[in-house]
Order: C-alpha cells, then structure tokens, then sequence
C-alpha cells in the first residue's frame, strides 16, 4: 500500500480562496487540491501537479472524471516560454456508422437512449493525455504522481455531498455491477462514509507500473473492450492500441491588453469565450455597472450570436475546414455586434459568414441543438517557476456511460453523444473522429507573463461561465473569488434565459420588457476553478467556485 496519508484536520482546514508565493492549485475537491500542492511541495512543477490531482478526482470525483474519460490540458512552460494545448478528447471507434443514433423509422433516439449505452463509450483519452503531458513538460514520472491517487483508492475517502447527490439522483441511470460500488448495501453512501474503491486502486498500481500501455494495450484494456462488445458497443482493443493524445496550437485572442490561450478545435470552447469577448468589448459593456440591466441585456445578446456561430462552424478540423480566423476577425466581430439591437432582443439571430475573413472550403452544420451535460471537472496550478497549467475533463454525462469496468473500478465515458444525432454538417458522426467539445481550459497573459489561469465544467454554459469570469476580472477589475461568485447567466437560443441567485429584480424587468423569458428557478451555472498571479508582487491567488465543495491551496 502507497505511504501517502492527508489527515482530515488538513483537509478540513482548506478554503476555497488562498493564497502564496510558490504555488497554487484550485480544483473542485478540497482533497484533490492537496494532493497537487503535496506535489509541489515535494518538487514536482504544474505538470506533475495537475497529473495528480486528475488522477485523484478520478478517486473521489468518479462521476465526473477518470481514466475512462477525456479532457483538454492547456499548459505555459516558463522555462520555454511555450503555451500549447495537449488534446486528450475521446475519439469514436472505427467500426462507428453515421447513422448510429437514428431508429428503424430514421428518427432519432431519445437522449437517455443514445447515452445510457454501450455503443456511446469512445476511446478515452485522460490517461494519454497525462501521460503525454508528464513526458513533454513534467519533472516526475507517471509512477511518482499517481501514488497519492492510488493510497487514497486503497484507503478509501468519505463521500461528499455532491458525490452523495450524484449517486441518489443517478443510481438508475448506472449498471448493477457499478451500483456495487456506488450503492453498498443497496442504498445511497451517507456523506463521510467510505465507498470501496480497491479496484480502482489496482487499475491504478498496473498503471504504475506499466504505464498507458496497461490501458491502451494491456488488460486493463482488454477488460474494457470485453465490458463495452457484450452489450453491442463497437469499442476494440485496435481503436486503442491507436489512440493518441496530441500537443496542438491553442486558439489565441486579445482582450483588454491581455492576451488569451484556450482550447482549439476539436473544442469549440475557446474560439467562442474569445469570440464573446471580442464582441462584448466591440459593444463597450463595461461602460454599464456590472449589476446593471444593460450588461446582462448585452451580454445575453453577444451569447445567442456565438452560440449560433459554434453549432454551425465547429467540429473535428481533421475532417472539416473550421473558420477560426474568420470567427476572430475584428471586422467579423463588428459585424457580428451590429446584430445586437437596442430596441428589442433579436429573436432570429442566425450564424454569420466568416468565411468572408478567411480561406477554406465552407461547410455548415444547421442543425445543432445536441444535448450536453453539466457534468465534467476543471482544476487549475501554477507554481514557483511560473509553469501553469488550465485542465477540463469529463466522463460527458453524470457517470459517464454508466458503465463501469469489472476489477478496474472506473466509470467509461458516453462521448459519442457529443455529435450530432442526425448525420450531415461538421459534428456528424465518423469513424476515428472527435465530437465537438465545449471544453475550455484558458489562460490569460500581461506583458508576456501569465496572469490568469481559469475553466469550468458545465457542457455548453462552460463557454458563457469562463467568458463571464474574465469580463469580471479583467474587465471589470473584480477581486478573483468574487468574480467567481458574481451571477452568471446562459442563452443559446431566443427567448430563454437561464440565472443564477442574485441577478436584481430590475433587470429581469427590464430584460422582459425586451423579450427575454426566463427559467422559473435559478440554476447554478459552472464550477470556475481558477488561478491568479500578481505579477507585481509575486503572490499567486487561488479560489474555487461555491457551487461544489471545492478547495484552493496555496504554497508558501
């Protein structure tokens, strides 16, 4: 059994906002954060932190993450002074058909029936995504970072309230041999009380020792492909044995004298935080307080047009040109902004043309529409060097698939439904490709030097949540927590708006009076996990959003 302890007198002594001078490292679970910031201490830089800490959400985040997952890591490395992206997102079997998701009649199947199967699990991508990362930019070796995540399987951790909710509300929507592990006894887990995860444990150890080669080539492996083909999933150990993560170009913008890395198609993610921040610069939201009806009128507009842009132009750009210059395009921006109308909100917003902007061979997708879920996990680290590093993964659906993998103890991932149901357009289903993501792992740079460092989960509000926290910070000048826990709001489509607590009365008035319509309750919107660097005085900041039990620890 690995050495590695944290008492619960430390755990229960972390906050959600920190800060230091030699390090940080905000993520959703307070036992994950100092996992990384144990890493750090020991010696290992932003790159062994963020393994770690991935791999211990997969221990008590299981619903959310895991080896059976996918995610995208954006990563500065001081000492290079290169930014990239390392693309860990799933990719879809070989033996996948475009029709996949339609019926005998050609209709297509309800979302419960496209997820809650065993032809939804693509080829994970998390644990060549970390591995990927430790070779190219880490101090330490996958064996060294994934000890801490292998004591806290085999020793067990307390369930926490949003594990326990997630296992009350869901329980039906998993497998038997999973509601073994989830539901001991037959029934939901009382928050602090220990679910075994020795399996997982054990997954971890062939890990250790054998590296991603005992998942993508080895019997780990092999027991996935033999879960998934029992029950007609098309996954096979070849669509394994060709996986690979890849280190790409992050998408790059500018705002307000800062520049922006964050994550490039096949994400949709950071070209549209981008876009929506260019166009709320272009329409001088700041110009209004930051509680005011116009800011959210603006805001709310400038959502509908980049949401409009997202579902027809992005995709997986190997199989399809993707128009992100042209989407960036100032010119296109102030195009794009002139649809934004004082009088009365625009109830048929339509994609624009950026092709005008740029090369390429043109494609649409008008169909749109797919459903997503909330439930992925984001952390963030930086440490004494100035290396940082901005992670999102996710099993897509609250435990994934539902399927679990027998000895193995993780949850596999339902990302085929990422793609449209209907064939034609961008995000159709293909063999070997990757769905659409809205996945966006950023961060923001000063003069050259990292200053921010931020994402969230949330399926399609991931955009609006981590655009709305940079205008806070940035634009408005918000202190990082508070940004965090300012009122966000969502809009993808005329006229439904959803909120958060706290939004004035006045501006659900007023944004009435100009057509919007809204939820009948407030939602909570994103889990922002984000750091910030003081680049003045050296001190890093950390804060962790209030919507789930997170924790931010700082070094010293």
């Amino acid at each position: 059994m690995s050495k590695y302890h944290i008492s619960k007198e430390k755990i229960d002594n972390i906050k959600q906002h920190a800060q230091g001078k030699k390090g940080m490292v905000t993520s959703a679970h307070p036992i994950a954060s100092q996992v990384g910031a144990d890493i750090l201490e020991k010696g290992g830089n932003a790159v062994d932190a963020a393994a770690a800490v991935q791999f211990a959400l997969n221990v008590v985040e299981p619903m959310n993450t895991g080896i059976g997952g996918s995610g995208f890591m954006m990563i500065h490395h001081a000492k290079t002074d290169q930014t990239c992206m390392v693309n860990g997102h799933a990719r879809s079997p070989k033996k996948v058909d475009k029709d996949i998701f339609l019926d005998e009649n050609g209709e297509v199947e309800s979302f419960r029936e496209r997820s809650l199967d065993a032809t939804a699990v693509e080829v994970p991508g998390v644990l060549k995504a970390m591995e990927t990362a430790l070779e190219k930019f880490g101090t330490m070796s996958l064996a060294e970072v994934i000890d801490p995540a292998i004591a806290l399987a085999e020793e067990g951790v307390p369930v926490s309230s949003t594990l326990a909710a997630h296992i009350a509300i869901f329980q039906g929507q998993i497998t038997d041999l999973a509601k073994k592990t989830f539901l001991p006894e037959g029934k939901t887990p009382n928050i602090g009380e220990k679910i075994d995860l020795s399996d997982l444990g054990k997954a971890f150890r062939l890990i250790q020792e054998q590296g991603s080669d005992a998942l993508y080539n080895g019997e780990i492996g092999k027991a996935l492909v033999e879960t998934v083909q029992q029950d007609g999933g098309l996954l096979t150990m070849d669509d394994l044995r060709n996986y690979e993560a890849q280190i790409q170009e992050p998408v790059w913008g500018e705002y307000r004298g800062h520049k922006i890395a964050s994550a490039a198609p096949p994400s949709s993610g950071g070209t549209m935080v981008v876009q929506l921040l260019e166009l709320l610069e272009e329409l001088n939201v700041t110009d209004y307080d930051i509680h005011s009806w116009e800011k959210f009128y603006l805001v709310a507009e400038a959502m509908r047009l980049v949401y409009a842009d997202r579902e027809t132009f992005m995709g997986d750009p190997e199989f399809a040109d993707i128009p992100v210059e042209g989407l960036l395009h100032p010119d296109y921006i102030k195009e794009r902004a002139k649809e934004v109308k004082w009088e009365f909100s625009n109830p048929t917003i339509h994609y624009g043309n950026p092709w005008k902007y740029q090369d390429g061979e043109p494609q649409l997708n008008e169909r749109g529409g797919k459903e997503e879920s909330p439930e992925t996990t984001h952390f963030s680290v930086i440490d004494s060097e100035g290396n940082v590093v901005s992670c999102t993964t996710s099993l897509e659906r609250p435990f994934g698939s539902g399927y679990i993998v027998p000895g193995y103890g993780f949850m596999l991932n339902n990302e085929l439904t990422d793609f449209d149901p209907e064939p034609g357009g961008n995000n159709e289903v293909q063999p070997r490709k990757r769905s659409m993501s809205t996945k966006s792992p950023s961060i923001l740079f000063k003069d050259g030097k990292p200053v921010l460092g931020l994402g969230s989960p949330g399926g399609p509000t991931i955009i609006s949540s981590v655009a709305q926290v940079i205008l806070n910070v940035i634009g408005y000048g918000m202190d990082l927590k508070d940004a965090i826990e300012e009122p966000r709001i969502y809009t993808s489509k005329y006229p439904i708006l959803i909120f958060e607590k706290g939004i004035p009365e006045e501006v659900f008035e007023k944004l009435k009076e100009k057509g919007h319509r809204f939820d009948k309750h407030a939602a909570q919107l994103g889990n922002v996990q984000a750091v910030h660097i003081d680049q003045e005085t050296g001190t890093y900041y950390g804060a962790a959003d209030s919507s789930r039990s997170g924790g931010a620890v700082g070094i010293d």
